[in-house]
């Protein structure tokens, strides 16, 4: 009788083992997602340029002038192109929580940093939809991390996508910078009017733009209120605040 043996005793039938085959599970494939990137004006034009020709990308500027969403896309396009990245590595400065600790959260570290990075996925939402998006989450070929947990590691064949950087001291914007390894890209985003940490002083965005201009490998550029390309409402917003600010008595 095959697939069967008998034991010592004549009645006692014991099923031999067999071997089950699992489905493999299909990687996710680059070339399944595809996108039209069109930029709106010359300083987009101009980010995308540095990206493609720097190793660091630092760009600072108002809200809505498209800062994350044309790297987040530029991202996709490098990693779908370029062998030599394997992943874009999205890191956020957690600064409504003392000392960017989130380990009092409920939940692994995705759920975590889930209502921190909601912005950064909703770019590629719109770029590739949530489906794709999810999938490369889940094949780590898109990596969430908080600001912490790039320090003292080397970051090889990813492109770094580092947003909110108003918010980065300059002490940890320096080990945030020198964290890039061998064939990656690192780009840096930020506005420095919506500067959430307690001490304003601190925030080491336009700094970091005035210490590396010029510098080799190393693109920087400021988006002013006229790039602003959402809502036109938003530009008014922004020219509003600014006279507002204009007036107020020197400190």
């Amino acid at each position: 009788m095959r697939g069967k043996k008998y034991s010592k005793k004549e009645d006692e039938v014991v099923s031999a083992p067999r071997t089950i085959l699992q489905p493999e599970i299909p990687k996710f494939n680059l070339n399944s997602i595809s996108f039209d990137l069109k930029c709106k004006n010359s300083s987009q034009k101009k980010l995308i340029n540095l990206i493609n020709n720097n190793d660091i990308t630092i760009s600072a500027g108002p809200a809505g002038t498209g800062k994350t969403y044309l790297a987040c896309a530029q991202a996709l396009k490098l990693l779908k192109a370029d062998k030599r990245f394997i992943k874009i590595l999205l890191v956020k400065s957690v600064t409504v929580l003392e000392g960017e600790d989130v380990g009092f959260l409920k939940g692994d570290l995705k759920e975590k940093m889930f209502p921190f990075t909601i912005s950064f996925l909703d770019n590629f939402y719109k770029l590739i939809g949530e489906d794709n998006t999810t999938a490369m989450l889940n094949e780590g070929l898109i990596e969430v991390l908080p600001l912490a947990y790039i320090r003292g590691r080397s970051i090889d064949n990813s492109i770094i996508i580092v947003d909110e950087a108003q918010n980065i001291s300059l002490k940890n914007m320096r080990s945030t910078l020198t964290r890039i390894g061998d064939n990656s890209k690192m780009i840096i985003t930020g506005d420095t009017k919506q500067i959430d940490i307690k001490n304003k002083r601190l925030s080491s965005l336009d700094t970091v733009v005035s210490i590396f201009s010029g510098k080799p490998n190393i693109g920087t550029m400021e988006f002013q209120t006229k790039d602003i390309v959402r809502n036109t409402i938003v530009m008014m917003i922004e020219e509003e605040f600014d006279t507002w600010e204009e007036n107020q008595p020197k400190k």
